[in-house]
């Protein structure tokens, strides 16, 4: 059985990129939804339009979708 709190610990100091994200939570539409509702924290460093994108590694397991993991 899996530890929630040691995942918690752990994915909390990891963060994946916009498209990584995506894939986890079942697609950008759904991410962007959950960034704005402040349910996963992120944040883009840069201003540029290509700027990478930092998803907090925990927020995106907690929502993460069944049917989108392994599909990248």
């Amino acid at each position: 059985m899996i530890n929630e709190e040691v995942l918690k610990i752990v994915f909390n100091g990891i963060t994946f990129g916009q498209r990584k994200a995506a894939s986890i939570v079942g697609g950008r539409t759904r991410l962007m939804k959950l960034i704005g509702m402040g349910l996963i924290r992120a944040e883009k460093k840069s201003r540029t339009q290509s700027g990478k994108w930092y998803c907090n590694g925990w927020d995106c397991i907690k929502y993460a979708s069944y049917k989108y993991i392994g599909d990248n």
